[in-house]
């Protein structure tokens, strides 16, 4: 390909929800409302436990930093997403598009390595709790975040480069609701194979090694649970570890469903259902659930609020 077909394309169109153009202020008002819920509830939940002295332990470090990244997640997708609801030409430069896959790989994947951690985490907590302070340290903690990140956005950047350079010269509508990997292979007019291998692998890597770490965690935390003469015991160590759980199942399904497949399978209709999930339902999911399962983040909560309260009186 010349370097002018290359170029031709300056911009997209995105069309994921031009299917349904009598539900578009409806869906307009639905996402606005998830996620001003979204930021309301991770900056809540990042709030509190910066305020509480009692979640200043590595697994509330962790899902601060988790609701930090949902935050930066959502805000690479979202705004955007909402304003193409609002009018007829949801264009986006070929900049753009770009930044905005970038950013979005590079927070879901940095979200992938942080639920990793935090599985980590709680094996450390439960299989050795003698060691958990001393193994689990600030600086140790720190170094894993700064991991997570660095992992997400050097494979990102990498991804991004692969698809960008791929020569775009035809039709230019991507069937999607914003800039992804499958519905922006099927407009490039050329094919790089060994490109795409690589981002097979990286996906492989970053979504189902990540699983498979954190499903190695669990088997490790149930053979110590199981050992626990009581059955008070093993439900206070499972509790624990529960809100992880759910957290983990929706993240890593939406996942695997869209990245780890043969691109032949790709479907408008579905793949926009299952990434209005993991675009909206998922970042939802974790100040939920964290709020509504944990004991302690729920005490934290009425004490901060209680607090709020006295000063507001004042």
């Amino acid at each position: 390909m010349t370097h002018e077909n290359q170029s031709m394309v300056t911009e997209f169109t995105l069309t994921g929800f031009s299917s349904f153009p009598s539900l578009r202020i409806p869906l307009f008002v639905v996402f606005s409302v998830m996620y001003l819920a979204i930021l309301a509830g991770n900056i809540i939940i990042i709030t509190t436990i910066r305020r509480e002295s009692s979640l200043h332990i590595p697994m509330y470090f962790f899902l601060a930093m988790l609701s930090s990244s949902e935050i930066c997640y959502t805000f690479a997708i979202v705004p955007n997403m909402l304003a193409n609801l609002l009018r007829e030409n949801a264009a986006i430069s070929f900049i753009g598009c770009a930044t905005q896959m970038c950013l979005f790989l590079a927070f879901a994947g940095t979200n992938c390595m942080l639920l990793t951690v935090m599985g980590y985490d709680r094996y450390v907590s439960i299989c050795k709790p003698l060691r958990y302070l001393i193994l689990m340290n600030q600086r140790f903690c720190t170094e894993l975040v700064v991991f997570s990140a660095t992992t997400g956005f050097l494979c990102s950047t990498i991804v991004t480069i692969i698809i960008f350079t791929l020569p775009f010269c035809g039709p230019n509508k991507i069937h999607h609701f914003f800039c992804d990997l499958a519905p922006l292979l099927e407009l490039a007019c050329g094919r790089n194979y060994i490109g795409e291998i690589v981002i097979f692998l990286i996906c492989f890597l970053v979504v189902f090694c990540s699983f498979l770490l954190i499903l190695l965690s669990y088997l490790l935390i149930l053979n110590t649970i199981l050992k626990i003469p009581t059955t008070d015991g093993k439900r206070k160590a499972f509790s624990t570890c529960a809100s992880h759980l759910i957290v983990v199942v929706v993240h890593f399904g939406c996942a695997s469903i869209i990245y780890l497949r043969p691109q032949s399978r790709y479907t408008l209709n579905e793949d926009t259902l299952i990434a209005v999930t993991y675009t909206l339902v998922t970042p939802l999911l974790n100040p939920v659930v964290y709020s509504l399962r944990n004991k302690d983040v729920q005490v934290a909560l009425r004490k901060s609020l209680g607090r709020s309260t006295c000063a507001s009186k004042m």
